[in-house]
């Protein structure tokens, strides 16, 4: 299969490392505005099934010709480019592929293609990350064990091995975005009715090997596209993963209107937003750099099988690629992106139009697939069976 990368940024280079180390790969593309940037990344893995191309995604006839040489598109761009690159993916009847975007609406945008999608007779699947991407294959794969799903709780975080004060934290993507989450509100489903709580709240104590205790709280944005896909669950919840007393920390500056987007204050006769401030402050401070970091999740989806009470159960811990530098986040997400495109790419998956992931992707395949790139998902059902003597 030939698959194209748009975008040499940290995702994109990783996923772009495992495609050239996969066997039923044959061509990949790395393409990028920044030719010298997609250019070190090509002389860093060393692969002759690799090469770089120009491409300004922002231009849509020329991203439109360039992506029809391809079976398959990881879209590894900002999520702002997701509906264009979407659209481009239609225009040329290819399969894409992209790492999400909530704010904005973008997923919601790239899901309303659905109908053009199947005429076009592509696969696009929006979302495929950690969270969005792997909670919701996840939810989708004990979902669909289920006659009747119930409860879906997640649990995911991205922490520093060691923390570190005076946060505990140690950033593995935007900032801005961790500011977002933090501060909008977060949706769930409780007594089968959708409803917001403001995130940070409702903290609870969970462990996981050689870590712990640690806390849960809710934060914006996590349920993703699952209260759309199981829309008649009793239970839906997302909560993210820290150190004990971040959550706290984070409230106080919340409830200064530290981390608002529309928020302004005049300072000696300028208009300054403290969210601004408050960004350039944290950099050095969360800045992860060289440090460890470890990804921590946890899927329970909870229903009727058989007409008995049923649980699913799934748990990851996963760390940095010490060897090649590679952050536990990074290797997660793009280890995501990458096996689902090829999914896509051998047949596994021929279903044409959009979906979330959790209505497509074959979850113990994807697991399989993950363990064989030593991010090692485990099955707690499968584990129990494994343990029960004869």
């Amino acid at each position: 299969m030939k698959i194209a990368v748009l975008g040499a940024g940290l995702m994109g280079k990783e996923a772009t490392r495992d495609l050239v180390n996969s066997a039923g790969v044959e061509k990949v593309t790395l393409a990028d505005v920044d030719v010298n940037r997609a250019e070190a990344v090509c002389q860093q893995l060393n692969s002759t099934k690799l090469s770089t191309a120009y491409l300004d995604a922002t231009n849509q006839d020329q991203l439109t010709n360039f992506i029809r040489d391809y079976d398959v598109i990881i879209n590894a761009l900002f999520y702002t480019f997701n509906e264009r690159v979407a659209r481009a993916a239609i225009d040329a009847g290819v399969n894409c592929v992209d790492l999400g975007g909530h704010i904005g609406h973008a997923t919601d945008h790239v899901l309303a293609m659905n109908e053009e999608a199947k005429n076009a007779g592509v696969t696009l699947i929006p979302d495929l990350g950690v969270a969005p991407g792997m909670i919701n294959i996840l939810s989708g794969y004990g979902a669909s064990q289920l006659d009747e799903v119930k409860s879906i709780k997640i649990y995911v975080g991205g922490i520093p091995v060691v923390p570190e004060p005076p946060l505990e934290y140690n950033h593995v993507f935007s900032m801005e975005g961790v500011f977002d989450h933090y501060t909008d509100p977060s949706l769930v489903i409780r007594n089968g009715i959708k409803q917001e709580v403001p995130s940070l709240s409702e903290i609870e104590t969970i462990h996981f090997e050689r870590f712990g205790p640690l806390e849960a709280f809710h934060t914006a944005g996590g349920t993703s596209t699952l209260s759309l896909s199981y829309p008649d669950v009793e239970t839906l919840e997302y909560k993210t993963i820290r150190y004990r007393g971040h959550a706290e920390k984070f409230q106080l500056l919340v409830d200064l209107n530290l981390t608002r987007n529309d928020y302004e204050v005049e300072v000696n006769g300028q208009k300054i937003k403290p969210r601004d401030v408050l960004l350039k402050a944290l950099d050095p401070i969360v800045e992860l750099g060289d440090k460890d970091d470890a990804v921590l999740l946890r899927v329970i989806v909870e229903g009727i099988k058989a007409g008995e009470k049923k649980k699913y159960e799934y748990e990851l811990i996963t760390y940095k690629d010490r060897e090649n530098q590679v952050t536990a986040m990074a290797r997660a997400t793009a280890n995501t992106i990458s096996v689902v495109a090829q999914m896509i790419g051998s047949g596994l998956i021929t279903e044409k139009g959009v979906f979330a992931p959790e209505k497509i992707v074959p979850g113990k395949e994807y697991i399989k697939e993950m363990a064989k790139r030593d991010v090692n998902i485990i099955d707690k059902n499968e584990e129990s069976r494994s343990n029960v003597t004869v």
